[in-house]
């Protein structure tokens, strides 16, 4: 009994062995492998540009909320490297062009897709 949980403690070490040096193979560079901080500018750069998406979809927001007419409950807003699109409904046909041109004012903002729609009434075709 104890040869059988000895050959299972075995195999079970040399499985993790296998895999844990495949694994650190697979995605390590030359400095990760040396000790040094595998952190550099590249992989800090999708965080900031996250975070300036972030803002910028916050600044369209808050620019379309100063608009009382417009009910901005139904929009979203996508901000990806300057470009935006608008995605939802409104209540009136004028809004749609309003709202895109609110968005193209806000700084940052280099262009702007508009898939807004008028929202249909319950039961209304």
């Amino acid at each position: 009994m104890k040869s059988i949980q000895a050959r299972a403690l075995a195999i079970a070490i040399l499985i993790l062995a296998a895999s844990s040096n495949a694994w650190s193979q697979s995605g390590q560079t030359a400095s990760a492998a040396s000790g040094a901080p595998a952190m550099s500018a590249s992989a800090a750069a999708p965080v900031s540009s996250r975070q300036a998406n972030r803002a910028l979809r916050r600044q369209v927001y808050a620019a379309i909320g100063k608009h009382k007419e417009i009910s901005a409950g139904n929009i979203s807003v996508i901000a990806k490297g300057g470009a935006v699109t608008l995605n939802g409904t409104v209540t009136d046909v004028s809004q749609i062009n309003q709202v895109a041109e609110i968005a193209k004012g806000v700084p940052g903002v280099t262009s702007v897709t508009n898939k807004l729609t008028v929202e249909k009434p319950f039961g209304g075709m």
